[in-house]
C-alpha cells in the first residue's frame, strides 16, 4: 500500500482561531509549522500539548504539528500558508519576510478584517506586498466560532478562491468529521461580507448593551444584510447569492452567539464602556472595531447607503452618545 507524505503547511497565529484550524488540520494527513510570537506559549505548547492562552482544552497532536517562533523557519518547505492573526497585526507577524519566501505557496486568509490605515482586504495586502498571484490567494469563510470547533460540534467552512483548483485544494485540507467544506469563487464577496458581519455584530451589541430586544435585533440583522448586498455589489458587482452559510449563516452567527467578540465589544460599548476599557476587559481582538472605519472611508467613494455602519463608525471614533445614534438609527431601519 502507497503511503502518501503529509501536505505540508504553515499556521501563523496563536489564537483562538488558529488554534481551532490546527485541530482541523490535524484530523487529515497534514503536517504543520505552527508559527507563534509569545514563546512562553510555543514552550507551553511543546512541553504539555496544549495552548495555555486559547482553547486550552484542545490537545495538540505533536506528531503533527511543530510549534515555532522564527517565522522564516516556518515557511520553511511549506507548500501552504493559512493567516490567522488579527488584522491589525498581519504586518508585524510577517515583517522580515521578502517575496522569495513565498514564491509557489498558496496563501490562506482566515483573517475578517482589514488592514488598518491601508483600507485593504488582508488577500489584496499580501498580494501587493509579496507578490502573490491572485490565483495562489485563498479565504477561509463561514459561521464557524473556534470554541464550537474546540468541542467538535458539526461546523461547516466555505473555501473562497478565484482559482477553483486552489480552492479546492484548501477546502479538502479543511474537511473532517465534524467539519463540511465548500468551494467557491466569490472571494471578494466573501471577503467583504465576513468584514462586514463584523460591524453589524457590533451594532447588534451596541443595541443589546442599551436594552433593546430580540424585535429589534431581528429587524438591525435583516436590514443589514441589505447593507452588505448595496455595498459588495457595489464594489464587485458578481450574481451572488447572500443567502448561503459564507454570507447569512456567518452573519447571523456573528450577531447572536455569546461567542463573538465583536458583540462582546459592541455590548460593553452599549453598557457605558469607554473603548480603551472595553479592549482591557476583552482578551481578544473584535476585528470590527479597526474594520468600521476602513469600510467607513472606502464608501466615501462610493456612497452607498449604509446607516447602521454610519452609526458605529459615529459611535466609535466621533465619540456620538450610543443612545443618541440608536436612536436616530432605529428611525431610519424597516
Amino acid at each position: 500500500m502507497k503511503v502518501t507524505q503529509p501536505i505540508r503547511l504553515t499556521m501563523v497565529g496563536g489564537g483562538s482561531w488558529a488554534t481551532a484550524l490546527v485541530k482541523i488540520l490535524s484530523e487529515n494527513n497534514v503536517s504543520v509549522k505552527w508559527w507563534l510570537r509569545k514563546e512562553s506559549d510555543a514552550d507551553h505548547i511543546k512541553r504539555f500539548g496544549h495552548n495555555p492562552s486559547y482553547l486550552s482544552d484542545v490537545q495538540i497532536n505533536a506528531r503533527k504539528v511543530k510549534v515555532c517562533t522564527k517565522i522564516r523557519d516556518s515557511f520553511r518547505d511549506s507548500d501552504y500558508i493559512i493567516l490567522a492573526v488579527p488584522a491589525a497585526f498581519v504586518g508585524d507577524a510577517l515583517a522580515g519576510l521578502k517575496p522569495e519566501h513565498f514564491h509557489k505557496k498558496s496563501v490562506v486568509s482566515a483573517i475578517k478584517g482589514m488592514i488598518p490605515g491601508a483600507n485593504q482586504l488582508v488577500t489584496d495586502w499580501v498580494s501587493e506586498q509579496y507578490d502573490v498571484p491572485v490565483e495562489k490567494m485563498a479565504v477561509i469563510a463561514g459561521p464557524c466560532h473556534a470554541e464550537e470547533v474546540a468541542l467538535e460540534k458539526q461546523s461547516y467552512l466555505t473555501i473562497a478562491s478565484q482559482n477553483p483548483t486552489c480552492a479546492g485544494e484548501i477546502a479538502d485540507l479543511l474537511r473532517c468529521r465534524f467539519v463540511q467544506t465548500t468551494p467557491v469563487d466569490d472571494i471578494y464577496g466573501i471577503e467583504y461580507s465576513a468584514v462586514m458581519k463584523n460591524i453589524i455584530a457590533l451594532a447588534c451589541g451596541i443595541t443589546r448593551g442599551l436594552g433593546y430586544g430580540d424585535n429589534f435585533q431581528a429587524v438591525l440583522v435583516s436590514n443589514a444584510m441589505q447593507e452588505i448586498k448595496r455595498f459588495v455589489d457595489a464594489i464587485y458587482p458578481k450574481h451572488r447569492d447572500l443567502s448561503g452559510s459564507a454570507y447569512l449563516g456567518d452573519l447571523l452567527v456573528t450577531a447572536y452567539s455569546p461567542f463573538s467578540r465583536n458583540r462582546t465589544f459592541g455590548t460593553l460599548i452599549g453598557r457605558g464602556y469607554t473603548i480603551q476599557s472595553a479592549q482591557a476587559e476583552m482578551n481578544m481582538i473584535a476585528e470590527g472595531y479597526y474594520a468600521v472605519k476602513s469600510i467607513y472611508e472606502i464608501n466615501r467613494r462610493f456612497k452607498v447607503d449604509m446607516p447602521i455602519t454610519n452609526a458605529v463608525y459615529n459611535v466609535l471614533y466621533e465619540r456620538a452618545a450610543p443612545t443618541g445614534e440608536m436612536n436616530l438609527l432605529k428611525g431610519v431601519l424597516k
